[in-house]
């Protein structure tokens, strides 16, 4: 039986955008997030990372850095919430099928996991978060934070939610489940 999820762009929607960050001191948590977590969770969505991570590909950072980021991400957001993670470490220029707005990432975590991708949403805060999930099957929350304002023109009428805050995205997908 497959479960539905919540997969969840991770700079710009659950931590503070800090261009491709490489220290895990600049790691700051957006507001609400464990919170909305916690209650996705409870409401028996699995909740799964789903992040582009072009900086390792134009050698921004290291992959370790990337870990060592993630590390306290999961750190702050506490034990227990987070599923899984999936990144792509693609340069935009060499982008595979992995990389979002490509719905390599969704599918293969959908396999792994055993998840309904049509009962299943992604927030993010970027338009190729939303092309990513309709590609996928799944439905898109847009955040207003990150880049989330500014993409926001970019989403238009093209079915995806837009909503302010993290806690306005779980309010929505919680309250489109009753």
């Amino acid at each position: 039986m497959s479960a539905p999820a919540v997969f969840l762009d991770r700079d710009g929607t659950l931590m503070v955008e800090v261009d491709y960050c490489r220290d895990p001191a600049r790691v700051e948590l957006l507001p609400g997030v464990p919170e909305g977590l916690a209650r996705l969770h409870a409401a028996g969505y699995r909740l799964v990372v789903i992040t582009n991570q072009s900086g390792i590909g134009r050698g921004l950072i290291t992959a370790a850095e990337y870990e060592a980021v993630h590390a306290r991400l999961l750190g702050l957001i506490g034990p227990g919430l987070i599923d899984a993670t999936y990144y792509c470490p693609d340069h935009p220029d060499q982008a595979s099928e992995r990389r979002k707005p490509a719905p390599g990432m969704l599918l293969e975590a959908a396999h792994d996991l055993g998840l309904d991708l049509g009962a299943s949403y992604l927030i993010g805060d970027k338009a190729s978060d939303l092309e990513c999930a309709r590609t996928a099957g799944a439905r898109g929350v847009l955040v207003r934070s990150g880049y989330g304002d500014a993409e926001a023109a970019k989403v238009g009428d093209g079915g995806a939610f837009i909503a302010q805050d993290f806690a306005a995205a779980v309010a929505h997908i919680l309250g489109a489940r009753r």
